[in-house]
């Protein structure tokens, strides 16, 4: 067999060499050259004609709805926007041990009782993971298993099997023999990665790809991946947490930033169906700096705890730090407290944390945060059934957030008895149990909690 032709391409500019230098001799950049596969002659126009099925109108090409298949796990197909759709390339990847693997195995079984799924293994042997199967209790004996790392013999076979869904784990131990770089360089990612998308593209075959997450918290793989798949997935946990988040940063087919919670057993992950219940502390005694807010992640409205410590500070400059919060957003709120609330923080230290381990990036937590830090500020215990939402102008107006009502269903759900929210959120029928209070400006605000 004649070897296959590599060139070297430019990231910076496109440019290409016949071989590596360390400086781009057409934009003069330093390590850009990453080896990559010359595409000629009929090879090529036979990857763009499998793509290609002529012209067609929006309106035909619309009508066709695809029917999703059900991943087995309604959290995950939560998060994939109501399952795996035919033809997609779904990616997931998370830290080293926190059950990407396990989870997918999982799905793989569920699965496979109603269409054929291919589960390709790279990293692990065939005995491993029917211990893991084992050790999971799953009834997949009929779930085919491939050890495979050659890109071009994985396809290959795929072809021949015609599964409905195939699960490659991982894409970092995946080669091709077009290029003679290691599996898991750059060059490797692109040009696997691509064959496993035409492969998906050209046959309907539903492919998820397992990536490792680097030291820095993104896929391996500068961000490539991430561009040429259809879905992305993040798996995420706090250390010693026995429960996992998988979070959705990219979806074609669904709504991005969708949240999917699980706690990891002895019998594998299971679905956590009311995650607000994790989310919520529970205090012996109502403490000062605690308040419960209404956070929106994707189409679900979570409660979670938000909390403030305010300290003396004991150095010229006082510290403010958020976890789960944005910091500036932080400085912001206190300069707005102190002009339009009267409550001055120049001398202390303030802390806020979002219990749980959740990132918060909305506005609507601008009011909890602000009202959780005078708590502590005056050492003031709030209502435990109390809950709260909204944004903070620059003005000392109190701004409001989306979809309102569907937070006060969910608060009065969980037995809230008093809301504080924005004025334009006040639902127009009143909520049975829960007491909803309007607040146009952060006055308003301090005057309603002072009720308490």
């Amino acid at each position: 067999m004649a070897k296959a032709k590599t060139v070297y391409g430019c990231e910076a500019c496109g440019a290409q060499a016949p071989k590596w230098q360390g400086q781009c001799p057409d934009c003069g950049a330093w390590n850009t050259l990453v080896e990559q596969a010359a595409v000629v002659g009929p090879s090529g126009g036979q990857a763009i004609a499998i793509l290609s099925q002529g012209i067609q109108r929006l309106g035909e090409a619309a009508a066709s709805d695809e029917m999703r298949a059900s991943t087995g796990i309604g959290e995950l197909d939560r998060v994939l926007g109501g399952g795996l759709v035919p033809g997609s390339v779904t990616l997931l990847g998370g830290d080293p041990g926190i059950g990407k693997s396990t989870l997918l195995l999982q799905a793989s079984a569920a699965m496979n009782s109603t269409f054929d799924v291919l589960y390709v293994t790279g990293e692990e042997s065939l005995r491993q993971v029917g211990m893991r199967a084992s050790r999971l209790g799953l009834e997949a004996d009929n779930l085919s298993l491939l050890p495979e790392t050659c890109v071009e013999r994985l396809v290959a076979m795929a072809g021949k099997a015609k599964p409905g869904a195939v699960i490659v784990d991982s894409i970092q131990t995946i080669y091709s023999e077009a290029l003679q770089s290691a599996p898991g360089s750059v060059a490797q990612l692109r040009e696997t990665a691509a064959q496993l998308v035409r492969f998906a593209k050209s046959t309907g075959c539903a492919v998820i790809l397992v990536g490792h997450v680097t030291k820095e918290g993104v896929i391996a793989g500068p961000r490539v991946l991430e561009h040429m798949v259809d879905t992305v997935l993040y798996f995420e946990s706090d250390a010693g947490s026995r429960y996992r988040v998988i979070r959705a940063v990219k979806n074609r087919f669904g709504a991005a930033n969708e949240l999917g919670v699980f706690a990891m057993t002895e019998g594998g992950l299971k679905e956590v169906r009311n995650p607000s219940a994790i989310f919520l502390s529970r205090h012996e005694r109502p403490v000062a700096g605690s308040i419960v807010m209404v956070t929106r992640e994707g189409s679900r409205p979570l409660l979670v705890e938000v909390q403030a410590l305010v300290d003396d500070s004991l150095g010229q400059a006082p510290r403010r730090v958020t976890v789960g919060l944005e910091q500036n957003r932080l400085a912001l709120l206190l300069a707005v407290l102190h002009r339009h609330g009267g409550v001055s923080l120049a001398g202390q230290d303030v802390f806020v944390n979002v219990v749980g381990g959740i990132r918060v990036a909305e506005t609507a937590a601008d009011l909890p945060a602000m009202i959780a830090a005078v708590s502590s500020f005056r050492d003031q215990v709030l209502n435990p059934k109390l809950v709260m939402f909204g944004e903070v102008g620059l003005a000392g107006e109190i701004r409001p957030v989306p979809f309102g009502e569907e937070r006060l269903a969910q608060a009065a759900k969980h037995g809230f008895k008093r809301a504080v929210v924005p004025t334009a959120n006040v639902p127009r029928k009143p909520l049975d149990g829960l007491k909803v209070t309007g607040v146009a400006r952060v006055e308003d605000a301090l005057e309603a909690v002072a009720e308490n």
